[in-house]
């Protein structure tokens, strides 16, 4: 189910966030307190997010921004303290909740904007339950997912089938940290600075290393922040696959060739790490992201890109393929 009617020409952010105000109390379970607004800040639980809430919870002001900093088009899916994953089966509603304003959303945008749903992603018939009716909703592209639940990631089990349903409904896939806490990361936000990028690139190895890619060769699945750690571990997953029986029993290609079907964002923070990203993935697999709102987000990411060499027309067209955008720009 390919997204159809008019996009806005020009490059497509596909790593932004928004959330309606309604639904800043998060999915049921969530540990963090629920966001809230302070004098028109928004904060999560009693922490400063450092951004007007307006950013996250206004969709005009999110075109706004997005026509601002010279996008065409922005796809837009929730924070990741919105993933329903610490009392899914309770859930449902506010993903349903979420998915219906969504889509309301991004079909009053004039094209700026296309939508990434949420989905759980502890049980397949659930999954596949919202996976079918996001299919039915226009400007619905896909689905933003946690690169780990509980440990798991997605080389088996349940994560794995979710793959297989988006990827059987024609759904791009983002996969975006959550942030998960560790002794020791508490100081220093290195539970953003280092754990986001460890926790996506568990995820690029998981999908890689077990086979995803050669099992699902049309899954458009997209790694954000360029992929965490994984282009400077590439080199070590190929030695390591050609040197242990342990490391290639799940994969028949070796992980250059997987990595090479992975699409991954642009925000490095870092040319040189951006150039180091650009010589591993393949040409076509490169999508602007800015993470916009967030204090960690690429401010301007059209210059960021285009001032190290990479095309705009080539940007718009890797956008649209990932998110199966069809019709007149």
């Amino acid at each position: 189910m390919a997204v159809t009617g008019s996009v806005r020409a020009g490059i497509i952010d596909v790593h932004a966030h928004w959330l309606p105000r309604e639904l800043l109390s998060l999915p049921p379970g969530s540990p963090l307190g629920g966001m809230n607004d302070r004098d028109g800040e928004l904060y999560l639980g009693d922490h400063p997010l450092f951004f007007p809430t307006t950013a996250m919870t206004d969709i005009d002001a999110v075109v706004a921004d997005t026509l601002k900093v010279g996008l065409g088009a922005r796809a837009v899916s929730a924070p990741p303290f919105a993933f329903p994953v610490h009392a899914p089966s309770e859930a449902d509603d506010y993903v349903s909740a979420y998915n219906d304003r969504l889509a309301e959303a991004v079909s009053s945008s004039d094209g700026t904007l296309v939508g990434l749903g949420l989905t759980r992603v502890d049980n397949v018939d659930a999954a596949r339950r919202e996976i079918t009716r996001l299919t039915a909703m226009e400007g619905i592209a896909g689905v933003t997912v946690p690169p780990l639940v509980q440990g798991q990631s997605y080389g088996d089990g349940v994560m794995r089938e979710v793959l297989a349903a988006a990827a059987e409904a024609d759904l791009a896939v983002l996969v975006h940290p959550m942030q998960l806490p560790r002794p020791e990361w508490k100081n220093y936000y290195l539970v953003n600075l280092i754990g986001n990028p460890v926790e996506t690139t568990t995820a690029v190895a998981s999908v890689i290393l077990s086979g995803v890619m050669e099992e699902l060769p049309d899954l458009r699945i997209c790694f954000v922040h360029g992929g965490g750690c994984a282009p400077a571990l590439l080199g070590r997953w190929e030695h390591g696959w050609r040197s242990r029986e342990d490391v290639r029993q799940g994969s028949s290609d070796p992980p250059t060739d997987s990595f090479a079907k992975l699409y991954f964002d642009t925000i490095t923070h870092d040319p040189q790490v951006l150039r180091l990203l650009t010589d591993h993935a393949t040409a076509d697999r490169i999508l602007c992201g800015s993470d916009y709102p967030f204090d960690m987000a690429q401010p301007d990411p059209v210059r960021f890109l285009l001032d190290h060499g990479l095309d705009a027309r080539t940007l718009e067209a890797n956008g649209r393929a990932f998110l199966g955008i069809q019709g007149p720009a």
